[in-house]
């Protein structure tokens, strides 16, 4: 009897997870949200550089800083090579000291396949798969030899990789099924192909060969995602590095999960979910802004340059409130220097503190985020930047009028702004002045009352309150250069 009764306690605690308990992507009014636990989720994230998570003693060091910068996420590498050593033969070692060492610093993970393609190479299969080119066919280059880069139309390694992402993600649901440290799963990495516009060559037709291109890669995508899903149905992405202007397919990585390939990655790749952009060119916001207009939901940057990017944290204000992005992600994290570091812990830990307000006001319609367009150029577009909320037109300006004009850089500057409901509003980043007239243009709006202050446990502390030379004696509301902070006003008409 002892026995019967520990063998059904065994089964209730390896129970699988619930379909109402797995993370997953949910249209909440206006925005595609991550919903964990019945509550929308903010990735506030950083991707480990590609070697660091394949060692657990390397990752030990990394952890705490992670931890200091506020990130809420890390996007961690799962390699094909390490999880399968030996054909059907798996070893989640790697996978289970991640799980342990973000439960232990209070971090979800985003899981990063680095299966069949990494950064379109095949660098990350197993021996087995990497020694064995007549089973897992090749592609060839431009000087007709073979590349490592296996071939989109190989059957044997498309069914090797969905048999192993599956087992992958069997492992999660009873390693992480209740925990849900695990909230997404990328499938694969940067997949495209090069050096032409579609495998054998390029034909007449470029656009056509990156199509055809597009098509393979999202079927045999396709396959992998559904194996794993059916194991394990967390949401499941995509990511795509992105083309120079002007360039032709096969320069970049060709029928990757671009924006102007989107329709094929949904109507070929319906285990996907979404589409993701990897931008680390200046022109930030013309690719996130691209990915959107091709119908992509949610929007989720999860390689949005490196820490170093003295722009990044104007990238991910904007993404959040403009785009209702779901979360936002520098690559190499673990290399952030002193200052970037602290940077990253300015921007997290004020996004932190008001996420459930953002998140409420994505949902609703009453978020708008600001930072300036740059082109490829690096040339930033600093006229002002407009949005209503409510009865109020804002217009807000990042060259901050206090402040020597070659003592700061505007690009680097972006806010958030939230209707809190009747009058009250909250704008939290950096370098930004907010002017505001009436939507209706009928007689004026001002400022009744400024204050800065912080968010504690969900409520408001307020500190000084703004009403002198801070706001220009009731003209605008400024958030100065050089430090995150987070204001809230109401307005009054006169």
């Amino acid at each position: 009897m002892r026995g019967l009764v520990a063998f059904i306690l065994a089964m209730l605690m390896a129970a699988p997870a619930t379909a109402e308990s797995i993370p997953r992507l949910e249209k909440r009014g206006e925005a595609m949200q991550l919903t964990l636990d019945g509550a929308p989720f903010l990735v506030l994230g950083g991707e480990l550089g590609n070697s660091e998570a394949s060692s657990r003693a390397a990752m030990r060091a990394h952890w705490p800083r992670l931890q200091a910068m506020h990130l809420n996420t890390v996007l961690a590498p799962v390699y094909w090579e390490l999880v399968e050593p030996e054909e059907g033969r798996f070893d989640f070692t790697t996978v289970d000291g991640l799980l342990e060492d973000a439960r232990a610093h209070d971090m979800r993970l985003v899981l990063l396949w680095f299966g069949t393609w990494k950064n379109s190479m095949s660098s990350y299969v197993p021996s087995w798969v990497k020694r064995d080119a007549t089973r897992f066919a090749r592609t060839v280059g431009a000087d007709g030899r073979a590349q490592e880069i296996i071939s989109a139309f190989s059957a044997e390694a498309r069914d090797a990789d969905a048999r192993a992402f599956a087992a992958l993600m069997r492992h999660l649901r009873a390693a992480d099924g209740d925990a849900r440290t695990v909230i997404m799963v990328q499938v694969e990495n940067e997949v495209g192909f090069l050096p032409f516009a579609k495998e054998s060559g390029n034909g007449a037709d470029l656009a056509a060969d990156e199509r055809a291109m597009a098509t393979a890669y999202a079927r045999y995508v396709e396959a992998v995602a559904a194996a794993g899903k059916r194991e394990y149905p967390l949401p499941l992405f995509v990511n795509g590095a992105q083309a120079r202007p002007g360039v032709a397919p096969g320069a970049y990585p060709s029928g990757g999960p671009l924006a102007h390939l989107a329709d094929i990655w949904r109507a070929e790749a319906p285990s996907i979910d979404f589409i993701a952009p990897d931008i680390y060119f200046p022109s930030f916001a013309a690719i996130a802004d691209g990915y959107v207009a091709a119908g992509v939901e949610p929007p989720f940057i999860p390689e949005a340059n490196r820490p170093a990017d003295p722009r990044l944290a104007a990238n991910a204000l904007r993404s959040i409130g403009r785009l209702n992005a779901i979360g936002f992600s520098p690559f190499a994290i673990e290399d952030a220097g002193e200052a970037e570091a602290a940077r990253m812990a300015g921007l997290y830990g004020m996004l932190e503190s008001i996420a459930p307000l953002v998140l409420a006001a994505q949902a609703e319609g009453r978020i708008a985020g600001f930072g300036n367009p740059v082109s490829f150029a690096g040339e930033a577009d600093l006229s002002p930047l407009a949005a209503t909320l409510g009865e109020a037109a804002f217009t807000a300006t990042t060259t901050d009028p206090w402040t020597a004009r070659d003592a700061q850089d505007p690009s680097s500057h972006g806010a958030v702004l939230i209707w809190l409901g009747g009058e009250d509003y909250l704008v939290a980043g950096q370098g930004v002045t907010l002017t505001v007239e009436p939507a209706d243009g009928r007689g004026r709006l001002g400022f009744d009352r400024v204050e800065e202050g912080r968010y504690a446990a969900g409520e408001w502390r307020p500190g000084r309150r703004l009403n002198g030379d801070q706001t220009h004696q009731g003209r605008h509301v400024r958030l100065p250069p050089g430090a995150f902070g987070v204001q809230r006003f109401r307005l009054y008409r006169y």
